[in-house]
């Protein structure tokens, strides 16, 4: 299957090198152009892509689409390619636009809707999934299967994407800043900036993996931990009266809330 790529921004880039790394895509199959030609043309040398002049060159080798560009611009990008789109589908991970959104400009296209996480670049992103009533099930099976070879993916409603955004769109920011702040806990208590760093964030890691292979909730997992009197009772209490989950659940608020235009 061929791949095109319209904008080559770092989440699109975050995609490809995953895709790569795990040798989920061949990279002569994948096709891109974008505006920015000195920084798309060396990229795709770099990784033995095919480098496209125009959008319209790439949806004309393409079989599938994906559609990486700014929301301002997306639709007039794919009316510019339309007459090269008989046939084909596209996977869109442009925020903000609804599938009905695509619907306006090319009438029955099969669209995929994704929102990836970055994480893809390391074959561990989080992607959710939701195809319009053209997509077949076959190609949904193929989206899909492209986006669980770099992670995991979840199929959920498009209302839902606002929700999604926030726990894994921009929630790795979160976690990066949850994992400094721990490291800088460890520099105060002695510890050097890298040492703490990579101590925080390997054990948010293990935890992680912990919660995904349990049957159990994260609180009952956090009663394994928790020895009654001990330090980690009385860490988790100073960092409740702090306010850490209200801290937390006004964050993803906020960021739902600009997602949906409220703030």
């Amino acid at each position: 299957m061929k791949i095109g790529f319209i904008g080559a921004g770092n989440m699109g880039r975050a995609i490809i090198d995953g895709w790569l790394k795990q040798q989920a895509v061949v990279p002569a199959d994948i096709y891109i152009h974008s505006a920015h030609a000195a920084s798309y043309q060396p990229y795709a040398q770099k990784n033995e892509l095919q480098a496209c002049d125009t959008n319209l060159a790439v949806a004309q080798a393409a079989d599938v689409i994906v559609l990486a560009v700014k929301p301002n611009i997306a639709l007039a990008a794919l009316k510019e390619v339309q007459a090269a789109l008989t046939g084909k589908w596209v996977i869109t991970m442009v925020s903000g636009l609804s599938l009905a959104d695509y619907a306006t400009v090319v009438p029955d296209l099969p669209v995929l809707r994704i929102m990836p996480n970055v994480n893809v670049a390391i074959g561990a992103g989080m992607t959710a999934l939701v195809g319009n009533d053209a997509l077949t099930p076959e190609q949904y099976a193929a989206g899909q299967q492209l986006f669980d070879a770099i992670g995991a993916t979840s199929a959920i409603a498009e209302k839902d994407f606002p929700t999604f955004s926030a726990l894994a769109g921009s929630s790795p920011a979160y976690i990066y800043f949850f994992i400094d702040t721990m490291a800088r806990a460890g520099v105060k208590h002695g510890l050097s900036k890298d040492a703490a760093t990579k101590i925080a964030a390997q054990a948010t890691l293990g935890s992680a993996q912990n919660v995904l292979a349990s049957d159990k909730i994260p609180f009952d997992l956090i009663d394994q931990v928790s020895s009654p009197g001990g330090t980690t009772v009385a860490g988790l209490l100073a960092m409740e009266e702090a306010g850490f989950m209200t801290a937390v659940v006004k964050g993803i608020d906020a960021t739902i809330a600009k997602e949906l235009g409220e703030s």
